[in-house]
């Protein structure tokens, strides 16, 4: 998830002042250097004494967005990913050799730093929304955006204070009367509280002390004991941290518990945010008591939370168990050394099929938002079961399509947050990288690149020789210099080197899916700021919310202060808030490649005992949104005469502004909507081809394929460079063609002198 909407607010304005600092030294107006485009070095060092390598670049091919010119500042040409290999591969990684001792030294110094604490009972789920809002109470509260149902430890508050989303409970009275009551709904051993204080930039709340009580029917309470006195527990010392007080008897088993505030912050007043730690107890009373069992996943996987060690352990059992469908490899390493791992499945791993696109979920980018991780892990434990087991869906799945699992983007931020445990951890730690880069802010921003360049073109009245895909990384961010963490450079480079046709960004904190653009264009703090392809990204979305059992409850709350139901859980990123340099933007503008946010959780770091229910609820979305890398057209376009496959072809489809183009073997994929198509293939040296293409609502693409046959020019040099003679009636040919051009330039010639001849007389008259 973002940061909440004030610090997003905060960060753009330092984002814009930061971008308008690398403009005023680059010598353009946009901050771009026009007239070179380099491809990023994802696995050096910004020490490194290695300078990026150059690409170069084919002007084969326009249409809107970037401007080609021969001037200076105006110049962008285009990139595309290194394709020196119909293999597509990294190298395969052997999990049997250890961890590097020197990593090992940085990130476990001593062993029983490895684990978090291990609580005894889970948390009740205030904050993950298990505990509804009739179950908590107050003595009295200030307003209802300070009422009792805020009261949930890690629950972010709205822009303003004194609107329905505040950021904690806040009672109306400043004095030890005061109290948060959860209702647990049955017996339960109550183990320990977690506190937080009020979120908030315009307040500082938060409980110093407190009471404990304990009630069966809400009439008797009996206090929390420390020997023969009342416990009096120490609570925050910040508004962020949370603090756990542990019980330190055994006799707390009731119904409900209640927080009592003694002291807080001599500025401030009572607030705070809250979660329960407690073991459900069977009751006695009820005779319906298999109602009361939770529903859980009986899929037989490995739930719990994986560091870096027992992620290892588990991916490489899952190549063990399935060794024919599944590899391991590695794009590069985080800033500490640890290895950024996926895990590739398909009926043939290690190459890329002729036909077969390529799909890649991403979790973890920021470290503490653990979900994805936890759901990628067992995602490729249950397709290597089910396909074991003959499941026609998955089987379908494996053999269509080359499936790539990166669990963990920033694994240094998991380490940190892992450590603090999944109800200790907080709000922000272990989000940004080692180095303290938020890597969804990371990327190279190509908005601006091609709205700078729109903006030029229409100032100027030419629109002839525009791009609108593959755009180029500006070369201040490929410098060695440039604040780019090592872990986006390894994906760039991962993204340049494998012809990805369809993506999902794993988060956590929300529960909403999000599709680009992601920012705004005239750094507005949110606006909606849809791409050419909105009504595919928007059924992407779609596809994804409508078959997660948490996000299509129509009973559910809002987690925060965004009520995401009213959109039916799909938002355009720009218009939830900007985030420029996105992953989902780059991938977009960048690459051939279709890529949203998926917010599973309100709950950043889950307990343990919620990823079964969490599993269940996003399994089938999973599964649904990888399908959608079938849906549309794909092809191979060759040369007519050879039959060889033409890489670089762009694929243009009329009506929308965005091409895509045409792999090393010549074949690709665009990603459409069911309807007819005119679709257009080109490249450089070939006359284009135009055809009719038409998209079923089946779950299979519709083929289409070009044959280009080469220009006459091109059949010519070809022809020279072999020392053969052109045949005259091509030589014919060419010399009729360099005739009609020149009619043509001299008829363009004569218009101007006579233009220019009627405006000297006009102005002597």
């Amino acid at each position: 998830m973002a940061l909440p909407l004030h610090l997003s607010i905060v960060l753009t304005f330092l984002i814009c002042v930061s971008y308008s600092f690398v403009s005023s030294d680059s010598g353009t107006p946009s901050g771009v250097d026009y007239n070179t485009t380099e491809s990023i070095t994802p696995t050096k060092r910004r020490d490194s004494a290695t300078k990026p390598n150059i690409t170069p670049s084919n002007n084969s091919t326009s249409a809107p967005a970037v401007r080609l010119t021969s001037a200076t500042t105006e110049k962008l040409r285009t990139t595309r990913p290194p394709q020196t290999s119909t293999n597509y591969s990294f190298n395969t990684e052997d999990l049997n050799e250890g961890i590097d001792k020197n990593v090992e030294k940085r990130l476990w110094k001593k062993e029983f730093e490895d684990e978090p604490l291990e609580l005894e009972c889970p948390p009740l789920g205030l904050e993950s929304l298990r505990v509804k809002d009739t179950q908590l109470r107050a003595s009295s509260y200030k307003r209802r955006g300070l009422g009792p149902h805020r009261g949930r430890l890690n629950i972010q508050s709205g822009l303003e204070d004194g609107d329905i989303y505040d950021g904690a409970w806040c009672a109306q009275y400043e004095d030890k009367k005061q109290w948060l009551e959860v209702d647990a709904l049955r017996p339960t051993r109550f183990t320990g509280v977690i506190l937080q204080g009020r979120s908030s930039i315009w307040s500082w709340n938060f409980v110093e002390t407190f009471k404990v009580q304990f009630s069966n029917d809400t009439l008797v309470w009996k206090s929390a004991m420390n020997g023969s006195e009342e416990a009096i527990f120490q609570g925050n010392q910040d508004t962020e941290t949370p603090v756990l007080a542990l019980f330190n008897e055994s006799s707390t088993v009731a119904r409900y518990i209640r927080i009592n505030p003694q002291t807080w912050h001599e500025n401030g007043t009572v607030c705070l945010r809250a979660e329960v730690l407690g073991c459900k107890l069977p009751d006695p009373n009820n005779i319906y008591a298999w109602q009361q069992t939770e529903q859980s996943s009986h899929d037989k996987l490995d739930f719990r939370h994986h560091n870096y060690k027992e992620m290892r352990k588990l991916m490489k059992s899952v190549t063990e168990d399935c060794p024919d469908i599944t590899r391991i490899y590695s794009i590069g390493k985080s800033h500490m050394g640890l290895k950024m791992y996926v895990m590739e499945i398909s009926d043939n791993p290690g190459k890329h099929e002729l036909g077969e696109p390529e799909f890649r979920y991403v979790a973890g980018m920021h470290g503490n938002e653990v979900l994805g991780r936890e759901l990628l892990l067992n995602l490729m434990q249950y397709i290597c079961q089910e396909y074991k087991q003959g499941d026609q869906r998955i089987v379908r799945l494996v053999k269509e399509t080359r499936i790539h699992l990166l669990p963990s983007m920033n694994p240094d931020g998991y380490e940190m947050a892992y450590k603090k445990g999944s109800e200790l951890a907080g709000w922000a730690l272990g989000r940004y990288s080692y180095e303290g880069i938020d890597m969804n802010h990371n990327f190279a921003d190509l908005n601006k690149v091609m709205w700078d360049a729109i903006e030029y073109d229409f100032q100027n009245n030419d629109k002839s020789k525009l791009i609108n895909h593959y755009i180029p990384i500006p070369e201040y961010y490929t410098s060695e210099d440039a604040f780019v963490a090592l872990e986006t450079r390894a994906v760039i480079n991962w993204m340049q080197n494998i012809p990805f046709v369809l993506s999902a960004n794993l988060h956590g904190g929300e529960l909403v899916v999000t599709y680009p653009f992601d920012r705004t264009e005239d750094w507005a703090p949110r606006d909606d700021t849809p791409t050419p392809d909105n009504s595919f990204f928007r059924w992407l979305a779609t596809v994804y919310a409508s078959t997660n059992q948490a996000m299509s409850n129509p009973d559910r709350r809002p987690c925060h202060n965004e009520n995401f139901q009213r959109y039916n859980n799909i938002i355009n990123g720009a218009n939830w808030h900007t985030v420029p340099g996105s992953m989902n933007d780059f991938s977009y503008l960048h690459t051939n490649c279709f890529d949203v946010t998926v917010e599973l959780s309100c709950d950043k770091f889950p307990h343990a005992s919620e990823l079964p229910t969490e599993w269940m609820n996003n399994r089938e979305s999973l599964l649904v949104y990888m399908e959608q890398v079938h849906r549309g057209i794909k092809g191979v376009v060759r040369d007519k005469d050879t039959e060889a496959g033409i890489a670089d072809a762009v694929i243009k489809v009329d009506d929308i502004d965005h091409h895509v183009r045409s792999v090393a073997d010549g074949d690709y994929w665009r990603l459409l909507n069911p309807g007819e198509y005119e679709v257009t293939a080109s490249a450089e040296g070939y006359n284009p081809s135009t055809r009719r293409c038409q998209v079923m609502y089946d779950h299979y693409p519709t083929v289409c394929d070009f044959r280009l046959t080469k220009t006459p020019r091109q059949r010519l040099k070809e022809m020279l460079a072999k020392g053969i003679k052109p045949p005259k009636d091509l030589q014919i040919r060419l010399r009729q063609l360099r005739l009609r051009k020149l009619r043509a330039s001299t008829k363009t010639i004569n218009r101007r002198r006579a233009a220019a001849s009627r405006r000297v007389r006009s102005l002597g008259s």
